[in-house]
């Protein structure tokens, strides 16, 4: 551009054309990359993706929230992500073993279950209050399709109550469909605990409104991740999987009732 050009535009046009052109150029230059994360997460992922963020503000980070199996098998079917954060270790090593992963499952998180109720309850029966007459619809994740739900269902059996409560489930797809019902369709629900650490959420009180349900009776929640073949972003994905073994992410995790390796 001419020294006549520069002239005629002005100072303030000169500076608003550069700052376009840079800003044009930093978009260019951004990396995208898009996480697959199972349900439960959702509640702590807003946490984790603005921290994540803060360090790398050149990566563009998009989140899909599902099921583990649902995510699992838009994945087989060409979902273009680029990494999946499992609630349990079964979907990641499937993935890995067909080849569709990269990277070995490792475990960046263990989850919990609890039982919640919108109205106060007497809790001191433990799971035995899921036999009360006034209770009458539980919801429950689909075994099916979610590990929480695989979970919910190990613990019923253990203390003996799983088949004759089932004619009272509600199932939910995912977890957070499991906390909704809980909320609005049922009397009670067998949820991820870390739910219950999330704003809309918090103002439940444990004890009052929530228990955690004993860990031995379920097999443990270990959630896990991988990086995807189908990745055209490695160098940034890689940079979010470190991310989420870090101490901060672990923080973060354990704000929400995780327990982080």
């Amino acid at each position: 551009m001419s020294k006549q050009i520069y002239m005629k535009m002005g100072w303030t046009k000169i500076f608003m054309l550069v700052a376009s052109i840079t800003i044009y150029t930093s978009t260019l230059s951004a990396k995208s990359i898009t996480i697959a994360v199972a349900a439960n997460v959702s509640y702590a992922i807003d946490d984790l993706k603005s921290a994540f963020d803060k360090l790398h503000p050149e990566i563009d980070t998009t989140i899909i929230l599902g099921s583990s199996g649902k995510l699992t098998a838009q994945i087989r079917y060409g979902a273009p992500y680029d990494l999946l954060m499992s609630a349990d270790m079964r979907y990641p090593k499937a993935l890995y073993d067909d080849g569709l992963a990269i990277s070995k499952p490792i475990i960046y998180a263990q989850g919990a279950l609890a039982l919640l109720s919108t109205e106060a309850r007497d809790f001191s029966k433990g799971l035995s209050i899921l036999q009360d007459s006034y209770i009458e619809k539980i919801a429950i994740a689909n075994p099916k399709t979610a590990p929480y739900g695989i979970a919910a269902a190990q613990a019923l059996r253990k203390v003996k109550l799983y088949q004759k409560l089932k004619p009272k489930f509600i199932y939910g797809e995912s977890v957070s469909q499991t906390v909704t019902y809980a909320i609005k369709a049922a009397d009670i629900g067998l949820v991820a605990k870390s739910s219950l650490y999330s704003p809309k959420l918090s103002h439940y009180k444990e004890d009052i409104n929530w228990i955690s349900i004993d860990n031995s009776l379920y097999s443990p929640i270990a959630q896990g991740m991988v990086i995807l073949k189908a990745t055209k972003s490695l160098k940034e994905v890689e940079a979010f999987y470190q991310f989420m073994l870090s101490s901060t992410a672990k923080s973060i995790l354990r704000k929400f009732g995780y327990q982080a390796p």
